[in-house]
């Protein structure tokens, strides 16, 4: 029976996986383990007379081979060389590899806003089942009982090493959640099936996100890698202990923030990564499980799948990156090497057929506008700039008369404080007279305060007045430009604009405490 070596740290759910010799299917996952050790060589036994020997030599003769392998391991540590003066096994491990040139697939991935097109489908994707796609994200499995979705590539992959960044978010209202989520590379699309909402018996890998514990072990929920040579049913009821490659235990339900994998196959290793979603930080990943050794199909499809049962949980992913790698030392793939000479006649055909329509719409609309055949085409359409520009105007504009409005506003107030203090300066010379003694003397204390707190208060109206109307000066030299307009540059119109309105919002926050300080006082 075949294992598979694991790094410490993973754990392994169940048995060895079964791996036939001599398969039918040549290109099915097998994963061969380490080399067991060989057998140790039968020493051969020393006559008693050396071994007499030996004792009699006392412990300076016992001592010496500990000497040898002390020197030994110095030396090596030292030169770090192996045997024969070559570098040796224990110092070149310590030596970090370059790391591998990713490209980014676009043709494999998805990522919102935008994803989907005004016919609702997902660009060089399949979706089936009773996945939803919108405009942010694709809705896999939505929290309704017993429903089953899944999104797929449509044309194969052929990468020999390839990165997954998968970003989703898996809540649910009760404290456990069902079925799960899977993330594929598969021979076939699994579009429908009892396998997280895809088909079984695939041949590939799946990346199990299982959020239900059907086996009791409490050991969910729990991230399973999962392979298979397109001739083995999924244990679903014990939750595939027994098939399980390697796997980890983390609640990736209800977090904070999105949940981020990342799934990397390089050089014939599968490592999952995994963000739990506490932080915001894209790049706060921490491992999770390993297979090494292991053989997938050359060319498959990428998917994503998800499922619930009598619990139910919201599946929604929010992007699936998919990311060509390259070994250092070889060379990248290029564009003109992917495109095949079908796939360029293919699109050059599809551009000439667009540019006959093109020109055919031309000759309609020139027929039923007789007016305009003599008027260049290019100045009966707005173009970016200008559309850009008339944009910026129009904002101008609104924010013109907005500012007018407060200048109106300030007018009616400071017409209003006019007569109040008019009112009090009255009512101070009526009553200054009459008001006997000390009592009289602190009614006019009084009194002067509340006076020239209104002649501060028509003061600081007076100074917000100004600002507005140089605010409004400002305005009016943006939305109607003068003949040397093109010169005054305008961010700093911006900027004495944004001054100005900072200046009128600490003059009105100081106005309204000292509004509210007479009214106390009062």
């Amino acid at each position: 029976m075949l294992g598979v070596r694991r790094p410490p740290g993973s754990r392994r759910r169940g048995g060895a996986h079964p791996c036939p010799r001599g398969s039918a299917n040549q290109r099915a996952p097998c994963w061969p383990s380490a080399a067991p050790a060989p057998p140790a060589r039968a020493g051969r036994r020393l006559p008693e007379s050396k071994m007499a020997g030996s004792r009699r030599r006392g412990p300076r003769a016992a001592m010496r081979p500990l000497l040898c392998a002390l020197l030994l391991c110095v030396c090596r540590s030292a030169g770090g060389d192996g045997p024969g003066g070559s570098p040796g096994a224990a110092g070149a491990t310590d030596i970090p590899s370059a790391p591998p040139h990713r490209r980014f697939e676009y043709k494999y991935s998805f990522k919102g806003p935008h994803l989907v097109q005004s016919d609702g489908s997902v660009p060089f994707w399949a979706h089936a089942g009773n996945a939803i796609p919108s405009s942010d994200q694709i809705r896999i499995a939505p929290s309704l009982k017993s429903q089953r979705g899944s999104v797929w590539t449509k044309t194969k992959a052929a990468f020999e090493n390839w990165e997954l960044e998968v970003t989703f978010r898996v809540t649910g209202r009760s404290r456990i959640g069902a079925d799960g989520l899977a993330v594929w590379y598969t021979e076939n699309q699994g579009l429908e099936g009892p396998v997280f909402g895809s088909a079984d018996m695939w041949n590939g890998v799946g990346i199990f996100f299982d959020s239900f514990d059907n086996d009791g072990k409490k050991n969910n929920p729990a991230i399973v890698i999962i392979g298979n040579n397109g001739q083995i049913h999924y244990d679903h009821q014990n939750d595939g202990a027994n098939q399980a490659l390697s796997s980890c235990q983390r609640d990736f339900r209800n977090k904070p923030y999105p949940v981020r994998a990342k799934i990397t196959y390089y050089q014939k290793t599968l490592t999952v990564m995994i963000n739990n979603g506490f932080t915001p930080d894209k790049n706060d990943y921490e491992f999770c499980a390993k297979v090494e050794n292991m053989i997938i199909p050359a060319q498959g499809h990428f998917g994503i799948s998800a499922a619930t049962g009598g619990l139910a949980d919201d599946h929604d992913v929010l992007s699936f990156l998919t990311f060509q790698l390259t070994e250092p030392g070889k060379e990248p793939p290029t564009v003109d090497k992917e495109i095949s000479e079908k796939e360029k006649e293919k699109y050059q055909e599809e551009f000439e057929h667009f540019q006959q329509e093109l020109d055919k719409k031309k000759e309609e609309f020139q027929k039923d506008h007789p007016d305009l055949q003599g008027h260049p085409t290019d100045e009966m359409f707005e173009s970016v700039g200008d559309r850009e520009l008339r944009q910026v105007f129009e904002g101008q504009n609104r924010i013109h008369l907005e500012i007018k409005q407060l200048n109106r506003q300030l007018d009616m107030i400071l017409d209003e404080q006019r007569r109040y203090v008019s009112s009090l300066t009255e009512e101070i010379s009526k009553r200054g007279a009459g008001a006997p003694g000390q009592q009289g003397q602190t009614f006019q204390q009084e009194l002067d305060t509340v006076v020239n707190t209104q002649h501060e208060i028509l003061r600081q109206v007076n100074e917000m007045k100004n600002s507005m109307s140089e605010t409004v000066r400002l305005v009016s030299g943006i939305a109607h430009p003068g003949p040397a307009a093109g010169v005054y540059d305008t961010t700093q119109h911006f900027n004495d604009i944004k001054e100005h309105l900072h200046i009128v919002k600490r003059d009105i926050d100081s106005l309204a405490q000292r509004s509210m300080s007479i009214v106390i006082y009062s």
